[in-house]
């Protein structure tokens, strides 16, 4: 179940438009406050407490399904109560918890850190009692940027896109290859510096 958890400032109309022409399900919520967002997003859609939920950033537009899909399994079988992936390109991050959290974290978190960043309440402010576990990659590829905050992200994108000819159903291996294959890339956005 894919909901589209975008902001209500006015910029989200052609996210709207798209989600809608799609037949995707979306939410509108407070710009700043995403975790507010994030809550009533899933409250919305009908979450329940043991409901898991799977943040995926819309600055991370080729997030593979195989590694949430992963990422998800891990999360159950470690019974955890929060679980991140780790030694994957940045862009390609999962983060999984229950419901149940994600309202603890609503109802409970305090800073503007917690909030405009859903999850720093759950591995941050409260480690110390949750089951936080971490779905690693089998190589450590975190050294490639592939998510969207400066320009030059977008360009190393397009390269990508390019060299899969415009098209969207490639693996994770065979993104890897092709970077691996493409030093160029990498180096387009290697000097941006990602936020702590």
């Amino acid at each position: 179940s894919i909901i589209i958890a975008t902001t209500n400032d006015g910029t989200q109309k052609p996210i709207v438009d798209l989600c809608q022409k799609l037949h995707l399900k979306y939410y509108e919520g407070d710009t700043q406050n995403v975790l507010s967002r994030y809550y009533e997003a899933a409250l919305k859609f009908g979450a329940k407490e043991d409901t898991i939920i799977v943040r995926c950033t819309s600055d991370c537009p080729l997030i593979d399904k195989d590694i949430v899909q992963k990422a998800i399994d891990f999360f159950t079988s470690s019974e955890a109560d929060y679980t991140h992936t780790s030694g994957f390109p940045v862009g390609m991050g999962t983060e999984v918890f229950r419901f149940s959290l994600l309202k603890e974290a609503y109802e409970n978190a305090h800073s503007d850190y917690e909030k405009e960043h859903v999850t720093p309440y759950m591995y941050r402010t409260h480690k110390h009692r949750l089951n936080i576990t971490t779905f690693k990659n089998e190589v450590d590829d975190s050294r490639y940027r592939i998510t969207l905050d400066e320009i030059d992200d977008y360009k190393a994108i397009q390269e990508i896109y390019t060299l899969f000819e415009c098209k969207t159903d490639f693996s994770y291996p065979e993104l890897m290859q092709k970077l691996y294959e493409n030093p160029y890339i990498h180096a387009i956005n290697a000097h941006v510096v990602q936020k702590s």
